[in-house]
């Protein structure tokens, strides 16, 4: 698929999607360049929230969908690589902030929302930013968006509590997020991860490198592909249970439901759903480079590996002192990196997977549901008023 020439790609329905999957590496450096740039201005934005209330800011992630997944990947990494002292990080979806938020904030905690959309049109995306400063008395908002003409963008534009952080390439033109979701994932834990400026540097540079890798390797990843299945299940821990979550729904996505889907952590699944796992599922294991942690993603590859049910067990790793023996598309030769940072070439791998999928069942991956019923923009949300 990225070696097919654009007429081809065309003709497949897969010509923007492929050509967004590829081009991700280079926008994780226009994304280091962009936080590089704003970074006066988020540190001033920071100081402010901080100055809202002693103790910790509490930190909302959220979004709806693959943006709600962009804090369910990042917030596990920063509870211990952020200031903690500084931040309390919560990922809320805000579909569970609109339909319910005395369940999910707090009025009397200082807050610093940060918003994650692609378009920053979706219903409750701007819902959440109004329900947050009517029920939270002391609230900023920090926007992470791809759109410059959204409305969550245009709307806080002269609004003196809100940041709004622009990554206009990674607005994908596709029906699925792929470089937003792992744009905005890079440049939120650029903001708060406590690592140096060049630390930083190092690990996109790094993850730049693997994600090429992953389009290099394509005959690989396909071949995971050419058995006969019809489920698919993705595991990790820590990071990795959001990046399963997101990695699930592309194949969900693109496949439009046609081939059934499920996700969990590595230590969860065996607590009833790995009841889904028949001779026609696919599973995929995402790694941690955490050497504690990485114990619990091989022993439940080594499990389901050793129950010979599953079609094929598939690890997806950077090489270590500690492997899975078994399938495994592995980065080798590169530094470990930390598992927010490994979960972009990570993503890369899933989206590839997800792409090839997609034209498998006979689908078109640029406009995958062919009812209509799932848009890129969701619609038909009804917004009900609140009140505090």
């Amino acid at each position: 698929m990225f070696e097919f020439d654009t007429d081809k790609l065309t003709s497949m329905g897969a010509q923007i999607t492929t050509a967004e999957i590829k081009q991700q590496p280079e926008l994780w450096l226009d994304t280091l360049d962009i936080y590089k740039e704003n970074l006066e201005a988020i540190e001033k934005f920071l100081a402010e929230a901080r100055a809202m209330g002693d103790g910790r800011l509490s930190v909302v992630f959220t979004g709806a969908g693959t943006s709600d997944y962009v804090g369910d990947t990042v917030a596990p990494y920063l509870r211990h690589a952020g200031d903690t002292k500084l931040y309390d990080f919560k990922p809320i979806a805000t579909t569970d902030i609109v339909s319910a938020p005395r369940d999910f904030l707090n009025p009397d905690e200082p807050t610093v929302v940060v918003s994650f959309a692609r378009s920053g049109n979706s219903p409750e995306s701007l819902a959440a930013v109004q329900v947050a400063k009517t029920f939270v008395r002391n609230v900023k908002f920090l926007n992470i968006t791809c759109a410059p003409e959204g409305k969550l963008a245009v709307e806080s534009a002269d609004d003196p509590n809100a940041l709004t952080l622009l990554i206009p390439r990674a607005n994908d033109k596709g029906f699925a997020m792929t470089g937003s979701y792992s744009c905005m994932t890079l440049l939120s834990t650029l903001i708060f991860d406590a690592a140096s400026l060049e630390e930083k540097t190092a690990w996109v540079e790094c993850a730049a490198k693997m994600g090429e890798q992953v389009v290099a390797r394509e005959d690989q990843v396909a071949e995971y592909l050419s058995g006969d299945f019809n489920r698919v299940t993705y595991l990790g821990s820590g990071s990795f249970v959001g990046l399963a979550q997101e990695a699930q729904l592309k194949i969900l996505e693109l496949a439009h439901g046609l081939v059934a889907t499920s996700w969990d952590s590595c230590m969860g699944y065996r607590h009833g759903p790995k009841s889904f796992v028949d001779d026609k599922t696919l599973v995929f294991v995402f790694v941690n480079n955490d050497a504690y942690t990485r114990q619990y993603d091989i022993d439940i590859l080594d499990e389901i590996a050793g129950d010979k049910i599953a079609e094929r067990v598939v690890a997806v790793q950077q090489s270590a002192d500690a492997n899975f023996e078994g399938d495994s598309f592995c980065f080798e030769d590169f530094e470990a990196l930390p598992e927010a940072y490994l979960a972009l070439p990570f993503v890369m791998f899933a989206q590839a997977i997800s792409l090839l999928n997609s034209v498998r069942v006979g689908n078109t991956p640029d406009t995958p549901s062919p009812t209509g019923t799932v848009n890129r923009v969701v619609k038909g949300v009804t917004i009900h008023p609140f009140e505090a």
